[in-house]
Parts: structure tokens; sequence; C-alpha cells
């Protein structure tokens, strides 16, 4: 059993929590506005889970998952995450987010950046082309769950969904393979974080984020990736 410290309690935080309980998993979840304002979150996800402050959450973690976008000047909890696996399923929205030259330029990958803001964890991208919300449409009531619960299968199933990974430390891949294996994916090995741009929005294998790709399609989609002038 692994303790995995949840930073961001949103839609993303939250449906993750439930699914590593589901699998055996204690969760430590926290958000910017205090551990009282996740009672309500808590009392659903069960006695494997209870709220902490951030730095408490980080601090408790085996492993640690950031439910948010990155941004330059985010303050984190650099010292209790440090030589710790830290998941980071963000993606580069510039929508969202405003233009990261850096980004822009292909000189850094957003997940770079992030591993830049906490320099003694080992940064993996992961649980980022699947979705945390039920599918649209809904064509029948299984369509309700979330993606990382609806698409789970089985091990050796021909047609078992796969996710991608990437890092700039072995170990952390073997880490989040197995995460992925016991929620029910198989994993593809994209590092290092340099080469996370591959699976990012606009991709091919990101135009099969609603339904998934198979590990074969996901290595074929992956290599037919195409990096923009910057």
């Amino acid at each position: 059993m692994t303790t995995i410290g949840i930073l961001g309690a949103g839609q993303v935080g939250s449906t993750l929590a439930r699914a590593v309980i589901e699998v055996g998993h204690d969760v430590v979840i926290a958000n910017s506005r205090g551990p009282a304002t996740l009672k309500d979150l808590v009392e659903r996800l069960g006695p494997h889970a209870r709220a902490a402050s951030v730095a408490e959450a980080a601090a408790a973690a085996d492993v640690a998952f950031v439910a948010f976008p990155y941004a330059p000047d985010d303050r984190l909890p650099v010292d209790e995450l440090a030589g710790k696996v830290v998941i980071d399923n963000n993606n580069y929205m510039v929508w969202r987010d405003g233009h990261f030259p850096e980004v822009d330029s292909g000189a850094r990958t957003i997940h770079e950046l992030r591993q830049e803001q906490l320099p003694g964890a080992k940064l993996v991208k992961a649980f980022s082309h699947v979705q945390f919300h039920a599918r649209h449409e809904i064509r029948v009531p299984a369509d309700r769950l979330p993606g990382i619960i609806r698409l789970a299968g089985r091990a050796g199933a021909p047609d078992r969904k796969a996710l991608v990974v990437s890092s700039d430390h072995p170990e952390a891949v073997r880490l989040i393979t197995g995460l992925y294996d016991e929620l029910g994916f198989d994993a593809v090995d994209n590092s290092p974080l340099s080469e996370s741009w591959r699976s990012a929005p606009g991709t091919p294998m990101w135009r099969h984020i609603v339904d998934g790709q198979t590990r074969d399609e996901l290595i074929r989609n992956l290599q037919l990736a195409r990096r923009l002038p910057g």
C-alpha cells in the first residue's frame, strides 16, 4: 500500500483519489483553501483518505500528484517533495495559461519547466491524456463514468488501453508503469521529459483521448508527431 499525496482537489484530483483508493492505496489530499474545506470530499472517499495542508500532504506522500496547471510563480513544497516521484498531468494550454516562450520555441517542454521548479523531485508526466470526467456524448450508461475508470481493462487483453509516461528518472517510469497496470492500463514509455511534447494537445495521439488507444496504436501515434516551428 502506497500513500499518494494529491495536491489539488478539483475534478482531476478527487477522481484520481477515488481510482487509487479502489486499488488499495491511501490518499492524503490538499487544496489551496485548507483541509477544513475538504471534509465532504474525504467523507465520500472513505477511510483511506484524509485531508491535510499542501505541505503536510507532500510530506506524508510516498508519491505525489500535482493536479493544477504550471505557472512560473507557483509556490510548491520543494523540500517536502525532494527525493519523491511527483506526477504531473498538466498539458500546455495557451488559451488557459497564456504563452510561455520557452515552450513555444521548443527549448523546453512544460514538464521540464515543472521539473525545474522541483529540482529535488523525480518528475513524471502521466495521466495527461485520459479524461477525469464523463464521456461526451453519452451513448451507454457506462459513459457517465470518468475515462480513467471507464477505459480500464484487464491485463493481457488485446484491446487494453495504454497511457504515456515520460520522465528523466527511470525509477519514476517503473513506478508509474506499475500504477497504470493496477488501474487497468498498459504503459508506453515516451522519455525523457524533453520528448513529452509528443503527447501534447494537437498531436496524433491526442485525437484518441476520449475512447483511448491500444499500446501499439499509441506507439504509432507518438512516432507520427511532428513538432511545429516555434
